[in-house]
């Protein structure tokens, strides 16, 4: 079975719909005429092993093994690899496709890809997420036989694909530069926000706790993610600075989270610091619509500098001016909607510069929501991925759209 406009999607960090950016893509690619099914993991909310939404056929499979060393990831990588070769015959015999678009991490997928392009003649499509090099580098702060497998695994990745989705332009040099890639067959396709779902909700004032400003922080709570340097800046602003009417949402999960919640504790920060944990869309934007000001502590380093960060994204959506340290991607989506800090104490400093000013909160807010609406939601996006597949199936974009696309890939 061919399945001419068949595809099938491959992702392993999030169940579906819950990884977004891949909802995105799902949801365009149907309104497009494909037809799309979609392997990932089961997850919170999402424990159905097949279940349709919005036309998409969803196919999800066990993760019973967390990583945690070298044993941990052969274990989960593993299981994660079976299942998604079994679910991807499975989709095969029941509707074809032929196309895959594999999402990392991890750099593995590309194995279940092969098989199906040396078999089948199946177009092969690597939507390139995160530089799993820099991730693991930036995890674990080395290098070594790990670090030259992922380097490994991503060129491996790179020379099966027919076309690669890079997030941004530095993730774009990496496919030309470090995986031997074509200009012409990297198409940047940015993780712009769904502004039907990121919406403003009236100011929930519980969230204060009776001071005068609240300061947001949502997404992954890991090594990376920096919420020691925000607890610091906290810590500055309160001990050093003897401003205590700020209020601090944390609102996320992840592998240091109880390293965080411990080192809050530590450093006596439990009153003015709340942990929501995950929640729904209308947690979540009720905390943010609520907020003075965002912020972003993501550690300086290689992966974080060249990654566009999808929280950014939604601040600026929701016209919340932003702290975060100066990073190239993340200097680039927010521009003008962001104050740039160079340290812990710097980043506490910019953070009650603007809580002082609300003037220039106001004019942040509303250049970041210009921009997102008019720049970096995700409607701009839709022609590049389109042109992406259309470039993978061999029937060339017009024109117009490949001249856009070389626009963009010049910014």
């Amino acid at each position: 079975m061919s399945g001419g406009n068949g595809v099938l999607i491959i992702v392993e960090n999030l169940p579906v719909p819950f990884d977004r950016r891949v909802w995105s893509e799902a949801r365009t690619l149907r309104d497009a005429g494909y037809d799309v099914s979609v392997i990932c993991p089961k997850g919170k909310n999402a424990t159905a092993k097949f279940e349709i939404l919005d036309g998409i056929h969803i196919f999800r499979h066990p993760l019973p093994f967390e990583a945690r060393g070298a044993l941990g990831y052969l274990l989960e990588y593993g299981s994660a690899l079976f299942w998604e070769l079994y679910l991807a015959f499975k989709v095969y015999r029941r509707r074809g496709f032929a196309v895959i678009q594999a999402c990392n991490p991890p750099d593995l997928i590309f194995l279940v890809a092969a098989i199906f392009k040396l078999a089948f003649g199946t177009r092969f499509i690597f939507d390139h997420h995160d530089i799993c090099p820099e991730l693991y580098e930036a995890k674990f702060g080395r290098k070594g036989f790990l670090w030259k497998l992922s380097r490994f695994l991503e060129r491996r990745s790179f020379r099966l694909a027919d076309v690669s989705i890079a997030t941004n332009q530095s993730y774009r040099a990496i496919a030309i530069e470090r995986g031997g890639m074509a200009p012409e067959n990297v198409f940047v396709v940015r993780s712009g926000p769904d502004l039907g779902r990121v919406r403003n909700l009236p100011p929930d004032p519980a969230w204060k706790c009776g001071r005068a400003y609240l300061v947001a922080y949502v997404g992954v709570i890991g090594y990376q993610e920096g919420l020691d340097l925000l607890l610091e800046a906290a810590a500055h602003i309160r001990d050093e600075l003897s401003r205590n009417d700020i209020q601090y949402v944390v609102v996320g999960d992840g592998p240091e989270a109880a390293k965080v919640r411990l080192m809050a504790r530590i450093m006596q920060l439990e009153e003015i610091v709340t942990f929501t944990g995950r929640v729904d869309d209308a947690t979540l934007f009720s905390v943010l619509s609520t907020a003075d000001v965002c912020v972003n502590p993501d550690r300086p380093n290689a992966m974080n500098d060249k990654s566009t960060m999808n929280k950014i994204m939604e601040y600026m959506a929701l016209g919340k001016p932003i702290v975060q340290f100066d990073l190239t991607e993340g200097r680039f989506s927010a521009q003008d909607a962001s104050l740039y800090a160079s340290s812990a104490v710097d980043f506490g400093d910019k953070i009650l510069n603007l809580l002082d000013d609300p003037q220039a909160r106001a004019a942040m807010g509303q250049f970041g929501r210009a921009r997102v609406t008019e720049e970096l939601a995700w409607p701009h996006e839709v022609s590049k991925l389109l042109a992406a597949y259309e470039a993978a199936l061999g029937t060339r974009p017009p024109a117009s759209v490949r001249l856009a696309n070389t626009a963009s890939n010049s910014q």
